[in-house]
Parts: C-alpha cells; structure tokens; sequence
C-alpha cells in the first residue's frame, strides 16, 4: 500500500531556470541508471524475497519505495529548471525572468536552440513537462531492470546500480553552477552510497552467499587464470590465494598450448577426482537446503500475501 505526501523527502530548489540542464537531468528520471529504473528494479526484486527473506523484502520495498521519492524530487527539480518554457521563454519580452537568467535577449534563441538540439522531444511532444525518457529523448524501458530472482545474485547487481547512479550525479554536478541544485544532487548521490552499505550488509547476512545461485564451481576449471593478451601483468587477480577460498590461482601463459595439450579441458594432468566429488554432495545439498528454504517459507493451502492481524499495530 501506497500513501502519497506532499512534502518532498529533501527541498529540492533551483536560483534560476535552465533548460539545458534540465534535460540533462532527464537521465537520472528516464535513463537507464536513474530514479525510475533503480526504483522498479528493487521494487520487482522484493516480491520473490518475500517468503524465504521478509527482512530483505522489507529492506528492498523501504529502498524503492524511497527512489521513488527521489523520482519525485529529480521531477520537481526539472520541473523548475524549465520554468517560462511555456511561459516567459516564448514572450519576446528582455523583463521576463528566463531572459535576466540568459544574460538579456541576444542569449534567448542560443538557449532554446541548445535545448531543443539535445533533446527537441523535450519541448516539442512533452512541452516541456517531465515524462520517463532520457537525457536524449529515449523512452524510459524495462530491460534497465535486473531481476534474476536469486537474492545474493540481485543483491550483487544492485551494488553496481548504486555505483553507476551515484557516478551519474558525480557527472551531472560538473554541469551547473547552482548552489541550490548542488545541494539536492550531493543529498541524492549520498544517498546511493547509504543504499550501497544496506545492500552490501544485507548480502553478508546470508550465509552461503558464494558463489551466487545454488552451484558450486567446478574445481577442475575454477583456479586458472590464462593469459588472453599480450604481455604479463601479475596482480592479486591473477597470482596468489583466490580471495576467501584457501585456493591459489595457476597462471597459464600459454592458454593456446594448454587448450590442445588437455585435447579443449578434456583430459587434464589431474582429474581433481575427490574435489569433484565434494562438490557434487555439496550441489545436491545446497540444492535441497534452498528448495526447502522455499518450500518451508510458502502457506499451506490458501495463500495470502498479508497477515493483517499481525500488521495492524505497525508502523
């Protein structure tokens, strides 16, 4: 359940209008990193969270139900940056206050014609109101949402969302001098990183968060690192112990020569025989313990997604 206030979670406000910046700020409303897309992504994640993980589904609908209130305030500020679009913009008067932001009258056609270049969707279809497209004018789509239906796997992909948008806002500070503005991006960007730490703890509370799904790696193949460009740089990535499994990586210089002297993988030096055998009991059992995690968390007989006697007296 929804409810609507009026109020925005931060007071967002602009000194003066700008129409350029405004449709730049359309990224983070319509584009692929922003508002709307992080807002359905973890909205859509929540529901398959809800009977084996409630506190992650109830962490994951508090988080979108906030990037909508983000939407909100990046909407209300666009908004704002395009005041006199339909009104003072198009009045040939030098005392409009669109013309005194613009320096007087010889900076009006460079302004509009700087806003309608990058984007003439943005005064010619919308007239310069606010819908789900970028920067560019590209509709808002739902392939900028990620939802794999494996917890740990969305909780990882949300990490990276966080450090895209965040880097988005970074980008978009750069482009206007606006105190005001200033301070609702650097409020939004920090933001995202109070969202990235949620999702990294939520991810280290589920134990066997690794790897991300259900099967384990094979160990015949998981250690090598081969050589696929010229020149050698050595690093923890690819020298050393493989970060929190007590194994070393094998660097192959050569992985042309390693792929026909092992006929592509197929008859290895060693079999890793017991290794393989450990990880096929260790599939079938992580196997059951997360169909069963599941099974265990889903009603018996008819299903009812709230329990409203339990959830009358909460806030």
């Amino acid at each position: 359940m929804f409810h609507h206030v009026k109020d925005l979670q931060f007071n967002a406000r602009v000194s003066r209008p700008d129409p350029r910046f405004a449709n730049l700020l359309l990224e983070q409303f319509g584009g692929e990193n922003g508002e709307l897309a992080a807002a359905m992504q973890y909205f859509t994640q929540a529901f398959g969270a809800k009977a084996a993980h409630p506190d992650k589904y109830d962490m994951l609908m508090d988080i979108a139900t906030e990037e909508f209130s983000h939407l909100e305030i990046v909407g209300a500020t666009i908004q704002m940056l395009l005041k006199g679009v339909n009104g003072d913009l198009k009045d040939a008067a030098e005392q409009s206050e669109i013309m005194v932001a613009m320096n007087g009258k010889a900076e009006k056609e460079s302004v509009i014609h700087a806003a309608l270049s990058a984007n003439p969707q943005f005064a010619i279809i919308t007239g310069g109101g606010v819908t789900p497209r970028n920067s560019q004018g590209i509709p808002w789509c739902a392939s900028y949402v990620n939802s794999n239906g494996d917890l740990t796997v969305d909780l990882r992909t949300n990490l990276a969302s966080e450090s895209r948008a965040k880097l988005v806002y970074e980008h978009l500070m750069k482009f206007t001098d606006d105190t005001y503005i200033h301070e609702t991006l650097s409020f939004l960007m920090t933001r995202e990183v109070t969202h990235y730490k949620m999702f990294e703890a939520a991810l280290n509370s589920i134990s066997d968060n690794f790897p991300p799904g259900v099967l384990a790696a094979d160990p015949r193949f998981l250690q090598n690192v081969y050589n696929m460009s010229a020149g050698t740089v050595k690093g923890p990535w690819n020298e050393g112990e493989i970060p929190g499994m007590d194994k070393n990586w094998v660097y192959v210089s050569d992985p042309i020569a390693q792929a026909r002297e092992t006929v592509g993988q197929t008859k290895l030096p060693d079999d890793f025989g017991k290794e393989v055998k450990d990880t096929e009991k260790l599939d079938k059992k992580m196997s059951k313990m997360k169909s069963m995690e599941e099974k265990k968390a889903e009603p018996s007989g008819v299903a009812q997604w709230s329990d409203y006697q339990n959830n009358k007296n909460k806030v």
